[in-house]
């Protein structure tokens, strides 16, 4: 084998940096996720969907009530209609927020956040 200077190899090394270390910024995102097995399992976990329900209110009438309600009949809450909506997963309410149609002409509705609820998950465990 020849013998080469510590200026060729310096260079030889920064030249396999360059190549097998790209600048992060420029590197495809896949490129640059970890593989681990907690990075794959965390992925698998958060990109599962879950089902938000916006609560306005909440009602207690009688069975009696139920029954004898007609078409157009008015339910009461116990909100005004000012009082912020909350959004929970499951029974579990992690925000509020306020009701808004979207912007985008289909008439479908909204929330703006204005709130969001911190919890510790350790403490809520069964």
């Amino acid at each position: 084998m020849s013998e080469q200077s510590a200026e060729e190899l310096a260079t030889q090394d920064l030249a396999a940096e360059e190549v097998i270390a790209p600048n992060p910024e420029e590197a495809p995102i896949l490129e640059r996720r970890e593989t681990t097995a907690e990075n794959r399992r965390n992925r698998a976990i958060f990109s599962v969907p879950v089902e938000l329900v916006v609560s306005v209110g909440r009602a207690r009438p009688r069975i009696c009530d139920l029954l004898d309600m007609e078409k157009d009949a008015l339910i009461p809450l116990d909100t005004k209609i000012e009082d912020p909506v909350e959004i929970l997963v499951g029974d579990r309410v992690l925000a509020r927020g306020e009701l808004h149609e979207l912007e985008d002409g289909s008439g479908r509705l909204g929330v703006r956040l204005t709130e969001i609820l911190e919890f510790d998950p350790r403490s809520d465990l069964p």
